[in-house]
């Protein structure tokens, strides 16, 4: 499997085979005092590399691809185009633990727009991949001010954290809120206030 070159990832190059994969899992399973080799279990190291295949495939894709193909006939439109409540779903790096929540994007058109599925579309990808919440805000922000040569862009995220509700501290009710701002967002403080007013209705 070939890995998408992201400047974020030193090494993309993945010279582990399903097998030796599987025989990790198997490892693991036997490490945690089960038997690897009871019905229940025996198919399992297959299935979570089919599982893990579908959690971490962000590392397949492009996200700049993604955002190639932009739409120019926008007639002056020039205001904020905000997508709320897209779901995310991402393993933290520390633990592996599932981080669970929504983000909202929005971005300031200079002379293009890029079609409304695209946006959660590069959500999805930076989420699934191995992530801390503070980086993954980030990265999609820094991702769609560059490829659509955005006046501005604004992603917040609010996702509970596994690794902190069902280990450690076990706080279940704690949830994490980030928030990025580039360029008008960052720069005009009543632009990135209209923007947290309409993501909190």
């Amino acid at each position: 499997m070939k890995l998408v070159k992201d400047e974020n990832n030193v090494n993309l190059d993945n010279k582990i085979s399903d097998q030796e994969a599987e025989e990790a899992f198997f490892k693991i399973i036997k490490w945690m005092g089960e038997n690897p080799l009871r019905e229940g279990l025996k198919s399992t190291p297959k299935r979570l590399i089919k599982a893990y295949k579908e959690y971490f495939k962000g590392y397949n894709e492009d996200p700049k691809k993604i955002l190639e193909k932009t739409f120019g006939d926008v007639q002056g439109y020039d205001d904020m185009v905000i997508q709320k409540n897209i779901s995310v779903q991402s393993h933290c790096e520390h633990h592996l633990a599932p981080i669970i929540g929504f983000a909202h994007v929005a971005y300031i058109p200079k002379d293009r727009v890029v079609g409304l599925s695209k946006l959660a579309r590069v959500v999805e990808v930076f989420s699934k991949r191995l992530q801390t919440q503070e980086r993954l805000t980030m990265q999609i922000a820094k991702t769609l001010m560059s490829a659509l040569d955005a006046k501005g862009v604004a992603v917040s995220i609010d996702a509970t954290h596994q690794c902190m509700t069902m280990r450690g501290i076990k706080k279940e009710q704690a949830t994490t809120v980030t928030n990025y701002y580039l360029g008008k967002f960052k720069e005009d403080l009543g632009c990135q206030n209209r923007y947290l007013r309409f993501i909190s209705k």
